[in-house]
């Protein structure tokens, strides 16, 4: 059982309520630019971005051997942080919280919602 947080939409928006879930995101850690794209998280994926090409340059100071790790760092990072940048981002786009519930999957949760 995971704990989703629902979102409804903008007032006058065809859309079913989203279903975010507070649990670590395997998809976020194992491919973090797909990830950020997939949920239009813009911002975020050039902070992203720009982060490798920071790693990447600064590469030749810290060497290889420091360069890796600290990307799987950041992967990891990301795959926690992704609920509260859905979350936050949902928010900023209008949606409004709805409250919490516990379900086998977000799809449960987006019935359990609409009931």
């Amino acid at each position: 059982m995971t704990l989703y947080a629902i979102y409804d939409p903008k007032p006058g928006k065809p859309a079913l309520p989203a279903a975010v879930p507070e649990k670590f995101s395997w998809f976020a850690a194992l491919l973090p630019p797909v990830f950020l794209v997939v949920h239009g998280l813009w911002l975020e994926l050039v902070g992203f971005v720009l982060a490798v090409a920071a790693l990447v340059f600064a590469t030749s100071v810290i060497g290889e051997d420091a360069a890796f790790p600290l990307y799987v760092l950041g992967a990891v990072w990301l795959g926690f942080a992704a609920p509260g940048l859905r979350r936050h981002a949902l928010a900023w786009r209008g949606w409004t919280h709805r409250g919490e519930r516990v379900a086998l999957s977000a799809d449960m949760a987006q019935l359990e919602a609409i009931r």
